[in-house]
This record gives C-alpha cells, structure tokens and sequence, in this order.
C-alpha cells in the first residue's frame, strides 16, 4: 500500500463510446501520456471532469482491473469513487482496492441537499466500515458549486479525528482558495499528512506556502507542463512561467471545461470521438473550438 504522491494532477477526461460506455484501453492510454508527456505527476481519472456520475456502475467497477494492466502506478492515481448510493460507493471503491488503487476521491452523496454534518458522517463511516481495510486512503471532495452537499471543516476534522490515515486528505473545488488554506489549517495540511488539493493551478504556490499537497485540475489535463516549467523557475510565483499558468488558467475559464479538454485532446491527437460527452453535457461549438484552438496555440507558442 503507497499513499498517493504530492504533486500535479489531472482530473482526467473520459472517452466513450457511441453508446457512452467508458472506453478502458483509450482511458488508460490517456492516463500514461498524461503521466509522461502530458507533465502530471499523478492523474485522477472519472472524477467530475471525467464525467464520473455519467459512467455506469460496471464501467467504473472495472476499470481498475484495466489500470493495472496498463501498469498504471497505484501510487500515481486518485480514483474517483463517490456515489449518491452508499453500497455502491462502497462497491466502487473495494473494486480499486482489489487492484491496488487505495487511493479515492469520494464525493459526497449529491442528491439530497442541506444534509447534515451527521449525515455524511453516516456516509463515510459506512463506506469505511463496509470496506473494512486500513489499505484504504480517502481523498474528501469538496465541491459544493456541483454537488450543493459542501463538506465542512468540522467533518473533516471528525472524520481525521476518527479514522486517522484512511482519511487521507481532500480536494477543495470550491474555487475559494482560503476555503483550502481553512482545511490545511485545520488538519495541519501536509505537515500532519494530509494532503489538500486545491483545484487551481494559479493557486499553486499559494497552495505550497499553506500546507497544500498540490493541486487537482481539470485544465491540467493541457496545462500541467506549464505549471512544471512554473515550479521549476527560480523565482517561482513572480516568473513568467507562472504569470503563463495564470493567463491560461483565465483563459480557458471562458470555456466548459470538460467539453474544452475533450476538443483540445480530440485536436491533438486527430480523434474526433474524443470530443463526445455523456448527455446532457454537449461539445463546444464550431465557433468555441475555434477560439479555443487559437488561444492554445498562442499559450503555447510563447
């Protein structure tokens, strides 16, 4: 059992086919370029940006079998395992553990709202006591714009307080960085080995100097050689490296996200499919594809 390296990840997209089945050869193929070429020290693939709540039950049960065929390094991935069913949840997630990827990214239950701390307590104590494994290392996932279910800092720290190592850390997808630095405070960030993932990468120095682990992005599934030539620059925050990682971050704001990382994988590698979303997401438009092909290519090119 290995803990999931600190770093730079993508929240990776996710191909389907015609009938918005999870293609598991294509997704793993994507996960090895993003963890060589693409510059991502670790990927976290059928989160929200992966479209994870559109994938069926069998699709992500089976995809950690596909992971570690590909050799896809346990320690280099957080698996999203989240579902609004808590047997499912906790399904989904012995799946990844049987496979080695101890590593989860857990929504919360998201279709009930203005649930009680109490209540996703319930949740995860479940999920943890069904799965009944120390091997097991949850990643909380804050993300209150989508799901409308936040996680409090008081839960998490019950949770810690409770469970120690299996929670392991959590990303913010707030989008509220001092709502990340809250987190870090509380629990004592990666001093106390947890690990808060902001899901900004122009919150990533910010993020360092805060007790952060890194940070989870949807965009870096484009952008994180950015961010390691930022990271890598001797004057860090103020290089024009990271005034790059910011600019792109603004720029492709104005966009779906999802639908922006899938039209820009589709342009590189010449993959027209890998442009479909699960409904009832839909694919940039003509015009947007090519606003955002030109503004890529004026990122890149300086």
């Amino acid at each position: 059992m290995t803990k999931a390296r600190r770093g730079i990840y993508a929240a990776a997209i996710s191909p389907f086919n015609k009938n918005y089945r999870l293609e598991h050869s294509k997704l793993t193929d994507y996960c090895s370029y993003l963890l060589t070429d693409g510059g991502c020290d670790g990927v976290a693939p059928i989160g929200t940006t992966g479209e994870g709540s559109s994938i069926s039950i069998e699709d992500r049960v089976s995809l950690p079998k596909s992971l570690c065929d590909a050799g896809i390094p346990c320690d280099r991935v957080i698996v999203g395992t989240g579902n609004s069913s808590t047997p499912d949840a906790a399904r989904i997630s012995k799946a990844a553990l049987e496979y080695g990827y101890v590593n989860q990214l857990v929504l919360p239950p998201f279709y009930y709202k203005s649930v009680s701390d109490d209540g996703l307590y319930d949740y995860f104590s479940f999920m943890i006591d069904t799965i009944n494994s120390d091997k097991l290392r949850i990643y909380l996932y804050h993300f209150p714009q989508v799901s409308q279910v936040p996680i409090s800092v008081d839960l998490v720290v019950r949770l810690k307080k409770e469970f120690g190592p299996i929670i392991a850390g959590l990303k913010d997808s707030s989008g509220d960085f001092s709502q990340s630095a809250a987190f870090a405070q509380a629990t004592g960030g990666k001093e106390k080995d947890f690990d808060v993932y902001p899901s900004s990468e122009a919150f990533y120095f910010k993020g360092i100097d805060a007790g952060c682990a890194g940070v989870i992005s949807g965009s870096t599934n484009v952008f994180a050689t950015l961010v390691q030539a930022a990271i890598k620059a001797s004057d860090g925050p103020d290089s024009k490296e990271f005034k790059r990682v910011v600019e792109a971050r603004s720029f492709i704001g104005g966009f779906n996200l999802m639908a922006a990382m899938k039209s820009a994988e589709a342009n590189r590698i010449g993959d027209a499919d890998w442009e479909r979303l699960a409904p009832p997401l839909r694919q940039l438009k003509p015009e947007e594809k090519r606003k955002l092909y030109s503004g890529l290519s004026e990122i890149f090119a300086n």
